[in-house]
């Protein structure tokens, strides 16, 4: 017997040393494949429920078990859920009254962060109406459209919004549009103040019959996709999807007696899928912000005692560039859910603030392939392995920057990237993991459709982001495709060249893209910068860092100062616009500098440089 526990304790100390050893990540791989099991599981049953479950019918469950539990704080304001329950009632019973809304109209939220989105929206779910989340930043012909795309006959706006909804009402009645306003009052012929009307209304629950005959596949919401060139794409988001995205928070150890922090737009995904439905989904209370802010951000933390945050794009590099005080580590935030951050910025994120667990997404919106970097490695934005990869099969594949297309082989086939070796990454299209496309648009859909990847006649996703697999599975964003360009035969990310130059102590933010010059092939490297508050731009240190750092291809050779970057409502640089202002000094209001090798440092970029460039008695 003794001999037999030795052997045991023998073989169990060999098993630990081999894991830990080998399989360092084997405790984190396996309980996020468990989890991620669970969800399919419960996602499987969901589906088969008579009728329908959706997350409105999870919402009305929490109402049940917690009616009053708060749900919402706002603005020194607490909402149960029960009370949110209620108020979204009487919402629904004013639309059925005003718009005689019916099952499967669409709705346009022209909303700003604040619980009435939340409820408004709870309000058309009960009527079976699929809502539109317009970006509240849009105008004009942005705007106009943004509503024609989802066919919504609908829009609902909040006050402060008014102006931006007078300026196309002609446009909106000719096409017979209904516009409510949520204001108590509103003079204006063709708007209609709907606040008075729902605070009239009946709180009493509505008939789930009036939701009949919506299913799993049935178009719950649109999003529109930012992007960063042309005009929003509305994502088609389907109940399946909702589920999905909300289930990100379980994954991620949220648990139900957690409180989440929403300070992202509630029209994007991150704030609305992963934050809102994500909390219906655990049950959980949030804590809703208008808008994000680096200065009362940890104030906030502390005051409502936030355990869970959002990031996305440059979030926590703004909390990073905060002034440091004393109590920064004390706070109850223990997990960060999101994506966009850089290696540099994390670490300095977890040296300032504490042991933070980051879990850094890789996702789209309309895309059927994600990951989750559910370790605390730095850098990586989510692991390969087998579980996931058979129920959602991607591949990544070499791509040609110049051509901005898959590289192919003699059959027409697509060819793998190799471990370590940079590839466009697609999701094969399967009933598990649709590409549903974009509403009104498709060409844009047809667009990211890939045929004969790996063999003829498949289908896959093109996700347009060129990611990079290393040896330990471990996954790494590396750039948007259109964003890497070709400069004397090599691939630039501006990813990896921006996170170069905010190195410099002079440099706020980077935005690195290429732009094409006469007789050359490719694009050259150009930056738009901003600068740290009362810097001037140091061309001395800019030019000791690109040359120590940068290979000579990815260097920028022209930098352009701007007051401030503009950035898309989830804080993505554009660059259209900067591509075709092109360097020339004659056209370009901002300082625009020269990288200079005889010089060896960055001058101002005269009239007369820019011609010695463009008739190339300069070399590049």
């Amino acid at each position: 017997m003794y001999i037999c526990f030795s052997v045991l304790a023998g073989l169990a100390v060999l098993c630990f040393f081999y894991i830990s050893t080998f399989c360092p990540y084997f405790g984190e791989d396996f309980a996020y494949i468990l989890g991620s099991i669970k969800c399919g599981i419960k996602l499987t049953k969901y589906k088969k429920i008579k009728p329908f479950y959706s997350i409105l019918d999870c919402f009305l469950d929490a109402v049940k078990r917690h009616p009053k539990k708060i749900f919402v704080h706002f603005e020194g304001r607490s909402y149960t859920y029960g009370e949110v329950d209620k108020q979204s009632n009487k919402v629904a019973r004013a639309l059925q009254a005003e718009a005689r809304l019916k099952e499967g109209d669409t709705v346009a939220l022209y909303l700003a962060n604040e619980p009435s989105f939340i409820w408004t929206w709870l309000g058309l779910a009960k009527l079976g109406c699929p809502a539109a989340l317009l970006n509240f930043n849009i105008r004009s012909k942005s705007l106009l459209h943004c509503f024609s795309c989802c066919g919504a006959k609908v829009i609902i706006a909040s006050s402060e919004l008014q102006d931006a909804v007078e300026e196309v009402l002609p446009t909106l009645r000719e096409r017979g549009i209904s516009v409510y306003l949520m204001s108590d009052s509103c003079s204006v012929q063709g708007i209609t103040a709907l606040s008075d009307k729902i605070s009239k209304a009946s709180d009493q629950p509505l008939s789930r019959d009036l939701r009949a005959n919506i299913h799993i596949r049935s178009t719950a919401l649109y999003i529109y996709t930012s992007g960063t060139t042309g005009l929003p794409k509305a994502a088609i988001v389907t109940h399946e999807r909702v589920w999905a995205a909300s289930f990100l928070q379980s994954i991620c150890g949220v648990t139900a007696e957690d409180i989440f922090y929403i300070n992202l737009p509630l029209y994007h995904s991150a704030g609305f899928l992963i934050g809102m439905t994500g909390a219906i989904e655990r049950g959980i209370t949030i804590v809703l912000k208008r808008k994000f802010s680096a200065s009362q951000f940890w104030d906030d933390c502390r005051k409502y005692d936030i355990t869970v945050m959002q990031h996305i794009g440059e979030t926590l590099r703004y909390l990073c560039n905060t002034p440091k005080k004393d109590d920064e580590k004390n706070h109850k935030v223990r997990i960060a859910i999101g994506n966009g951050v850089r290696t540099d910025v994390w670490s300095e994120f977890l040296h300032r603030f504490g042991d933070i667990k980051v879990r850094e997404l890789y996702a789209a919106t309309e895309g059927n392939i994600g990951f989750v970097n559910y370790t605390s490695k730095i850098g990586a934005v989510g692991r390969v392995n087998f579980v996931h990869r058979f129920f959602f099969p991607y591949t990544l594949i070499k791509f040609d920057i110049e051509k901005e297309e898959p590289v192919r082989d003699s059959q027409g086939l697509c060819i793998k990237a190799a471990v370590g070796e940079t590839g466009l990454l697609v999701g094969r299209v399967t009933k598990r993991s649709p590409f549903v496309g974009y509403a009104g648009n498709k060409e844009q859909t047809e667009k990211k459709r890939l045929r004969d990847v790996l063999k003829k006649g498949d289908l896959y996703f093109n996700t347009g982001d060129l990611l990079r697999f290393d040896k330990e599975n471990f996954v790494y964003f590396q750039d948007r495709v259109g964003d890497t360009f070709r400069w004397k035969g090599e691939n630039v990310a501006t990813s990896e060249v921006a996170d170069i130059l905010t190195m410099v102590h002079c440099i706020l933010e980077a935005n690195v893209y290429g732009v094409k010059i006469e007789g050359h092939e490719g694009r050259v490297g150009m930056a738009a910068l901003t600068l740290e508050e009362g810097q001037k731009f140091d061309c001395s240190a800019t030019y000791t860092q690109v040359v120590n750092y940068l290979p000579a291809y990815a260097r920028p050779r022209f930098i352009r100062i701007q007051p401030c970057l503009e950035m898309t409502g989830t804080f993505k640089m554009k660059k259209v616009k900067l591509v075709e202002e092109g360097f020339n000094p004659a056209h370009i209001k901002d300082p625009l500098y020269f990288l200079d090798p005889e010089k060896k440092t960055y001058v101002p970029l005269t009239e007369e440089i820019y011609r010695a460039v463009v008739s190339k008695e300069v070399k590049l």
